[in-house]
């Protein structure tokens, strides 16, 4: 098997470190390429199609993490959002408060998903905000 057939690293890795930083009682924080499909982060707060993102567990609710991406609700602003980023957008993670971490190299198991054109009806948010 050629490692263009097998699953895609970054979604264990990016679970090792993210354990590995928390367990340390330090801050995660991702580095997200914004020009990849199927990331949903607040606009205007993007810079240079990137946007850094505090993911520690005490900075946002409902956290999700599979091998496709990770989901979870935050406040920016004041502002309620709820974010989106697959694991072909996250280009590091690491702890904020020394740099300790990893970054991404390409996988060719993202190259056809990463800059895909937007489907013609948009998949329906599986999530609902209850008041």
């Amino acid at each position: 098997m050629t490692i263009n057939q097998m699953t895609p690293r970054r979604p264990y890795l990016f679970k090792a470190f993210y354990d590995w930083i928390v367990d340390n009682k330090l801050t995660p924080y991702i580095l997200v390429n914004t020009a990849v499909y199927g990331v949903m982060v607040p606009n205007e707060f993007i810079q240079n199609n990137q946007i850094v993102l505090n993911i520690a567990p005490h900075s946002v609710g409902q956290y999700l993490a599979n091998n496709d991406r990770i989901e979870f609700n935050a406040r920016f602003g004041g502002v309620p959002q709820h974010i989106v980023v697959p694991m072909a957008a996250i280009v590091a993670i690491y702890a904020r408060e020394n740099n300790a971490g990893i970054g991404f190299e390409p996988e060719p198991q993202y190259d056809e998903q990463q800059y895909q054109e937007a489907p013609k009806t948009e998949p329906k948010n599986p999530f609902r905000i209850v008041k």
